[in-house]
């Protein structure tokens, strides 16, 4: 059975609970339960939403409208490492376009596509705001800025060896 089909582990929607029982409305823990989902499965399934909305007492469509709002939060599985490249004003001035295109290439992807090892998602975003380090990027929870592709390659080769 996919993992995405699996109900939430009791100790996550004991956490969830406790993080909605700290709200004047339960629907205020809605970005920290989603959050503690995809921290447990690496992202949000359609059914644990489901069980998430239930727990908070609103509706599926709601929480769903919550989780695509925010570009940290992903509705689709993505690889074991995100690449998110910044696509604002700054970064295109200051070479986001070859540098999109250098990751294409060496990763054998496009934007919103994750490699066939599973092992990265490259994702653009909108302003990350590391303007005066642009191009930047987040890899995972890291942010980098003056971005280069040797930069990108190590980072790349150091990625592919980290488990």
């Amino acid at each position: 059975m996919p993992i995405a089909d699996l109900s939430l582990p009791a100790p996550l929607r004991t956490e969830i609970l406790a993080l909605a029982a700290q709200e004047l409305h339960p629907r205020g823990a809605s970005v920290a339960a989603l959050r503690l989902v995809q921290a447990r499965f690496g992202w949000i399934s359609t059914a644990h939403l489901r069980e998430v909305a239930n727990l908070l007492g609103m509706s599926a469509d709601d929480l769903d409208g919550v989780a695509t709002y925010f570009n940290l939060l992903f509705r689709r599985p993505v690889g074991r490492h995100v690449i998110m490249l910044c696509d604002s004003v700054s970064c295109w001035i200051m070479g986001r376009e070859p540098l999109c295109a250098h990751l294409c290439r060496k990763l054998g992807i496009r934007p919103g596509e994750t490699t066939a090892d599973n092992t990265i998602t490259l994702l653009p975003t909108v302003c990350i705001g590391h303007c005066d380090h642009a191009p930047a990027m987040l890899v995972d929870a890291t942010l980098h800025g003056d971005v280069t592709t040797e930069s990108l390659d190590h980072l790349i080769d150091t990625l592919r060896n980290t488990p």
